[in-house]
């Protein structure tokens, strides 16, 4: 472990700093609960300005969601303690399934607003007159807490998004470029994606989050556009990446020595992406473009290595406009300026959309859990009339809230238990050996600074943030300062029985409800993407790139991390970019077969069809069967048809149907010899995927 940086101990400070303020300030005001500022600042404190500014935002929000539902339930049902849990238990799961549908930091509102209803009705219940004052006073103290650390945070060597989004970014470059130059020189030129390539989708997907942040950073309000343009060409090189390692391996697989003015192409190219982030958007694009259409003149007489280096250079001509764009467009995000307006060199096709992939119905059970948990958390509470029952029940709803959306939330759980339990032993030293001897705030300050500046260093580490997040909130709620000392041991064990024992039954609850583990979303997430390759071949669903490329390159973004963990066989043979690329190929078909006549147009529904029976197939075995070699058959019949008869408008058929066969049969053997009847020669469009 390293030791803290300069940076680390700033923001520890600041947090520090900011959990003092707002602590004097709910003291001052005479607020019922001051700790709460306290612990809110902990909660939204991140060593990035705009992230802490949004998550505060958020925080307020939700808290007032929560707190109004609140004073609208409590009164209806106070009478019926039953149907209030009932009520209860569908808010926390109904927001809590609205927020796993947002991956933005916008989420956290609807997840906090649904746990805050039990934080702020159960306690309550039992003098139900009083819930008003209580939502308002939670609230005040909550956007205290809120308004001092964004405060902090911004006045104080505020630390901008856009500076880890560049530092993101950077890295992406680097691994993306170390991809690209294996694969240009020969040694990462194989027709399956390595897992550790297929991670970059999910490395893409997850800066997701920071870009929803920069509208909240002063500072970086006006690159949210870049960054949105530069996180769709990220995504779009992936599957050229690998489509060009396809192909290069094809190439190299025919026996023929490559070209030496191809070799010395690849090279040059390798050598310009393989600088990584330390490329620059300088006229090399420019220059390698006029070298890569120069050896596309050359007249190809139609045998199938033509077609596969005719590809292989398209897919180099896009990699290398891709790149370009994602250079330049680093540039601007990082230097913050604009030169003008941003003129794309990447522009034969759509880039990839912002849509996603929702599971619906595995959220909806996640969700469920939830409430199904809460509702036997209160029953328990009702029927045994335990006087601590709403912190019991307060803090199962919190633990399966937060760790809901995981695959495997029990883990998660037993580390909430273990650090809740550190933080009641440092309460305990608080509240009965320290506290007692404090008499000033400036003294309250000095003990409380020793252990709060200690784990605020390890929040800005995404490794222990949840665990110092977790020691720094409960440890100020459970010390729960007032504004007078006050100390009964009974009702401290009390409650730190209520809170241990409900974080112990949401692990419980979890091991029960969730015994699934990743390979179960994994499966699904493999199974929607048969479905969706299905139903577009087959022409069920509209032929929209922008929309099919989102989809499918979100859900590799989710199912890379999953297959990291399985050990499932199967699933780990899944290559995410070949079904990328067959989808592409898909819409090119559809397309095309509108364009064409007779058997040409007859052929390329054959193909069509043979790709919807074969996911299709897949679908009612439930794994990944071999495709049968009537497909192929079918793909190079068509390939004949379509060069004799329809040489011309063909082209970009052909090239699509050299992508499919190439993802679906890499290993089968080249197709028969065909010549097209006096042809003309022409140059090979834009190759397909």
């Amino acid at each position: 472990m390293t030791l803290p940086s300069w940076r680390d101990w700033l923001f520890s400070a600041k947090a520090f700093l900011a959990s003092m303020l707002a602590l004097f300030v709910a003291l001052s005001l005479d607020l019922p609960r001051p700790y709460w500022a306290m612990a809110a600042v902990y909660v939204v404190a991140n060593p990035l300005a705009g992230a802490t500014s949004s998550k505060g935002l958020y925080r307020a929000l939700g808290t007032l969601l929560g707190a109004s539902a609140a004073v609208f339930f409590v009164p209806l049902f106070v009478n019926a303690p039953e149907l209030l849990s009932i009520v209860i238990a569908l808010w926390t799961g109904t927001l809590l399934f609205i927020s796993m549908l947002d991956r933005s930091s916008r989420s956290y509102v609807f997840m906090l607003a649904g746990y805050s209803l039990p934080l702020i009705a159960l306690p309550s219940v039992g003098s139900p007159d009083t819930i008003f004052d209580t939502a308002l006073a939670r609230s005040e103290e909550i956007i205290i807490g809120i308004v001092c650390a964004s405060l902090v945070s911004a006045v104080v060597f505020p630390t901008s998004v856009r500076s880890v989004l560049g530092q993101r970014i950077a890295t992406w470059l680097d691994d993306a470029g170390s991809w690209a130059n294996d694969i240009l020189r020969g040694e990462g030129a194989t027709p399956a994606t390595p897992l550790k390539r297929q991670k970059l989708a999910a490395d893409v997907t997850g800066l997701d989050l920071i870009i929803s942040q920069l509208g909240y950073d002063a500072g970086s309000r006006d690159i949210v556009r870049h960054s949105r343009e530069l996180r769709g060409r990220l995504l779009m090189l992936l599957p050229l990446f690998s489509s060009l390692a396809d192909r290069l391996h094809a190439l190299r697989a025919e026996g023929e020595t490559l070209p030496k003015d191809l070799i010395c192409l690849l090279n040059e190219v390798a050598d310009w992406l393989g600088r990584g982030a330390k490329s620059q958007a300088d006229d090399t694009a420019e220059k390698l473009v006029r070298q890569i259409e120069s050896l596309r003149e050359i007249d190809p007489d139609r045998r199938w290595s033509d077609l596969l280096l005719s590809s292989a250079l398209a897919r180099l001509k896009e990699i290398v406009d891709l790149w370009q764009d994602c250079l330049t467009l680093r540039d601007e995000i990082v230097s913050g300026t604009h030169s003008g307006p941003w003129r794309p060199a990447f522009r034969h096709r759509q880039i990839v959309g912002r849509i996603r992939h929702f599971d619906y119905a595995l959220l909806a059970f996640q969700a469920g859990a939830v409430v199904a948990g809460i509702l036997v958390a209160c029953m328990f509470w009702i029927y045994s009339g335990w006087q601590n029952g709403a912190g019991f029940v307060t803090m199962a709803a919190v633990a399966c809230s937060f760790f809901a959306s995981l695959d495997r939330p029990a883990p998660f759980i037993t580390s909430m238990f273990i650090w809740c339990g550190v933080s009641l032993v440092i309460s305990f030293v608080y509240i009965f050996g320290i506290l007692p001897m404090v008499n000033s705030y400036e003294l309250l300050v000095l003990v409380f600074a020793p252990p709060f500046l200690l784990l605020g260093l390890m929040i800005p580490k995404p490794q222990f943030n949840m665990l110092a997040m977790l020691l720094t909130v409960n440890s100020a709620s459970f010390i729960a300062l007032q504004d007078r000392y006050a100390s009964d041991f009974t009702t401290f064990t009390n409650e730190a029985i209520a809170a241990l024992a409900g974080i112990g039954f949401a692990l419980i609850w979890t091991l029960i409800a969730r015994p699934f583990g990743a390979e179960l979303a994994a499966w699904r997430l493999v199974r929607a993407g048969w479905s969706d390759l299905a139903e577009t071949a087959a022409g069920e669903r509209r032929a929209d790139h922008e929309k099919l490329s989102g989809r499918i390159l979100d859900r590799l973004g989710q199912l890379v991390p999953r297959l990291a963990v399985v050990e499932d066989r199967e699933l780990r043979k899944v290559d995410g970019f070949a079904e990328v690329r067959i989808g592409f190929n898909v819409l090119v078909l559809q397309n095309e077969r509108k364009k064409l006549r007779g058997a040409s147009a007859a052929s390329l529904g054959a193909v069509l069809s043979g790709i919807a029976d074969f996911y299709h197939g897949r679908i009612e075995a439930g794994r990944a069967v071999d495709p049968q070699d009537g497909l192929r058959q079918s793909i190079d019949d068509s390939l004949k048809i379509i060069a004799l008869e329809d040489d011309m408008r063909g082209a970009e058929s052909i090239d699509a149907l050299v992508g499919v066969r190439r993802a679906l049969f890499p290993d089968a053997a080249p197709p028969a010899s065909w010549q097209a009847a006096e042809a003309a020669p022409q140059l090979l469009p834009l190759a397909a995927e």
